[in-house]
């Protein structure tokens, strides 16, 4: 395996909470594709604490906190709720231009950058490929926290996942998924889990689309 990969993710959040959104969690490690998910449970810590990943290059990632790994790749199954894949990774970043050349010099696979507004208030989206995961770093919008001090570090943020069919994973997880809209992305539709669902991080359900990055 070359280039750069994820093999683990960690998050602030209770195994039983991911459970009750439909995903299946042994012990305190969820796999969703060829990544595992470490549910470290709630503690002062928030969101994605930290990830591990795959290949040559700095560990030294603008403030992400990063490990390297030499582990294979999960083969997580798809879950109760139709999550078959982790479809991207959001960073947050204060200064974008500074993220993505940290990123690009330790080996990560630069895709494109996209200028224009999203619903979250971001103007500016790097993307990197990172085996089957596409890593996105936003710039972080005015009045984020991240954005308050433009020389702080980035901050992993979010995790989008991939499922084939929302409807079917709104029967399961009812009122836990906002209501369905047009993706950014052409051709596909995103949904949100809220806070009821105690995830930890910012996460976000997504169909497949044309094309990839």
């Amino acid at each position: 395996m070359t280039g750069r990969t994820i093999d683990e993710i960690q998050v602030a959040a209770e195994p039983g909470a991911w459970r009750a959104a439909g995903f299946d969690v042994a012990r305190d490690v969820c796999e969703v594709g060829s990544v595992r998910l470490r549910l470290l449970g709630e503690g002062p810590s928030r969101g994605i604490v930290s990830w591990s990943v795959r290949g040559p290059g700095s560990l030294e990632l603008d403030g992400l906190d990063t490990t390297a790994s030499q582990r294979e790749p999960a083969s997580g199954a798809t879950h109760p709720n139709g999550v078959v894949a982790i479809d991207h990774v959001v960073i947050l970043s204060p200064k974008l231009d500074r993220t993505v050349a940290i990123l690009r010099a330790a080996g990560f696979d630069f895709r494109r950058l996209r200028e224009g507004p999203t619903p979250g208030g971001s103007t500016r989206q790097a993307f990197f490929r990172l085996g089957e995961v596409i890593v996105e770093v936003v710039q972080a919008p005015a009045g984020a926290k991240v954005a308050s001090d433009p020389h702080g570090p980035a901050r992993l943020w979010g995790i989008s996942f991939l499922v084939d069919n929302l409807d079917e994973t709104a029967a399961v997880l009812g009122d836990l998924l906002s209501e369905p809209r047009a993706a950014v992305q052409p051709g596909r539709s995103i949904a949100t889990l809220g806070r009821a669902a105690r995830l930890g991080p910012a996460v976000a359900l997504m169909t497949p689309g044309p094309g990839a990055i």
